[in-house]
């Protein structure tokens, strides 16, 4: 028996069963990390004596091996989020999302993989390298959590905890043909973990199976006092795959935006078009609708993020974060600068600048305060659809995974995240899905539902992955 192909039930029926022990799966993957990473490079940092010592832990992942986006904190781990600047930087504190895994029986394997400070869909801007996707080691396996994504599909760890700010749970998940899970902005608090953009992030769950990332997301969930934007979402306690009527899609409505029917990739269509008559099958109604401000979610999405992003990144300045400079400086501001500038990489010092520029007073009223109202205007289209439909279904991505020396443009890289990005702008809950396998790789579809109504998509992505499998 391969203890790393069993999804968290098998696992927990077996430990009941005495099939095998805690120890015997935590030392398997173990193994399948030292040997599979070299190659893969996952795995920022290994926390292998952190997950031993919470074998004896009772709880809803008791026994389960998970890895961590290296964005999230862990007392006394390396916390780099992909970055220079916190080569060697240790966070003090436990992030909420630590502290309820490790309550819940957790087995954290490690910190892994992303773009610096979640800034990219590749992996390609961290500055320990960029991660290969399991399925195929030549392609990427997306990003930011990309790191977490080639964890779960390459058998080094079972679950694995994301962030999601504009697709970054989603993409990696359709790229690695695994299942990844954005949940209303708030259900998961944020304290502890690295902020990219506030209104934007959201952490996420990712694993083989949508009852294996629902679980992880079950034992993450929760208001905490720590993030007043957090809160409590009642509708994932309501979700019992095992008691779940097979009619439940039966005579529900489903809207497909007509802008997401122009694929130019003829393998996404198909896969598309399979995942419609799954669902018409499941007795669903598909409803064709015109959302018109989707067209706008890239450059939206895009002045809004660097506009956060220019906020946030100020902290790192050498002074209470990260390294310093060793070069001789004569002024506070030449010290600032050169840390700045050797401790951030291109992709982050972009966007840093951008962010600087659209938030000047210059260029705020034509830029940023325009892209606000752009995006109260596709979250008002998005839910006056939802009023009338479960949810919307899409491709996670319109593109495929690109080879990891594609020479791609900055603008044909963000068009791999135009289906993804309208979930974050309007908080509401969306998840991928893998198609079957063919040719090593899969297509992710997407479910996007109503706020505070996970449970909708939960259900309904669970029968049509059961469904999906049975072709």
């Amino acid at each position: 028996m391969e203890l790393t192909k069993l999804g968290i039930k098998e696992l927990q029926d077996g430990y009941k069963k005495g099939d095998f022990t805690k120890e015997e799966v935590l030392n398997s993957y173990i193994e399948n990390i030292e040997k599979e990473d070299g190659e893969i490079n996952a795995y920022i940092t290994k926390t292998f004596e952190l997950a031993k010592k919470n074998l004896n832990k009772d709880g809803l992942l008791s026994g389960i091996p998970l890895s961590l986006k290296d964005n999230i904190s862990v007392k006394d781990v390396r916390l780099t989020c992909g970055s220079k600047i916190l080569e060697n930087y240790e966070s003090p504190y436990d992030a909420d999302v630590t502290k309820k895994v490790l309550e819940a029986g957790g087995l954290i394997l490690g910190k892994v993989n992303m773009d610096e400070f979640a800034m990219g869909a590749t992996t390609r801007s961290s500055y320990y390298g960029a991660t290969k996707n399991p399925l195929d080691k030549t392609l990427i396996p997306g990003g930011s959590s990309g790191g977490s994504a080639a964890s779960v599909a390459g058998e080094m760890a079972v679950v694995s905890v994301g962030t999601d700010t504009g697709g970054s749970t989603r993409q990696p998940a359709s790229y690695c043909g695994i299942v990844g899970i954005k949940p209303t902005y708030g259900t998961i608090s944020r304290y502890g973990i690295s902020t990219m953009a506030n209104t934007f992030d959201s952490p996420g769950t990712m694993g083989k199976t949508v009852e294996d990332a629902t679980i992880l997301l079950k034992a993450l969930k929760g208001r905490s006092i720590k993030d007043a934007t957090s809160i409590e979402n009642k509708s994932i306690d309501e979700v019992d795959f095992y008691k779940l009527d097979s009619n439940y899609l039966k005579g529900k409505n489903i809207a497909i935006p007509k802008v997401y029917l122009d694929l130019d990739d003829e393998r996404i269509e198909n896969e598309f078009k399979t995942a419609i008559e799954i669902l018409e099958d499941l007795g669903a109604k598909i409803n064709y609708v015109d959302m018109k401000y989707l067209k706008n979610v890239i450059e939206t999405y895009h002045i809004l993020v660097n506009g956060e992003i220019s906020s946030n990144m100020a902290r790192f300045d050498g002074i209470i974060y990260g390294k310093r400079t060793t070069d001789d400086y004569e002024t506070i501001e030449e010290m600032f600068k050169k840390t700045r500038g050797e401790g951030f990489g291109q992709e982050v010092k972009k966007r840093i600048m951008i962010g600087t520029q659209i938030l000047s007073l210059d260029l705020a009223e034509d830029y940023y305060y325009k892209a606000l109202k752009v995006r109260g205007l596709i979250k008002s289209e998005m839910d006056k659809v939802l009023e009338d439909n479960m949810f919307i279904l899409s491709p996670t991505s319109p593109i495929l995974p690109i080879k990891l020396d594609s020479q791609m443009t900055p603008v044909e890289i963000y068009k791999a995240d135009m289906f993804t990005i309208p979930a974050n702008m309007a908080g509401c809950p969306s998840l991928s899905v893998p198609m079957n396998k063919k040719d090593g790789l899969s297509v992710g579809i997407q479910f996007t539902g109503r706020r505070m109504k996970d449970n909708e998509i939960l259900n309904s992505a669970y029968l049509f992955e059961r469904s999906k499998n049975e072709l």
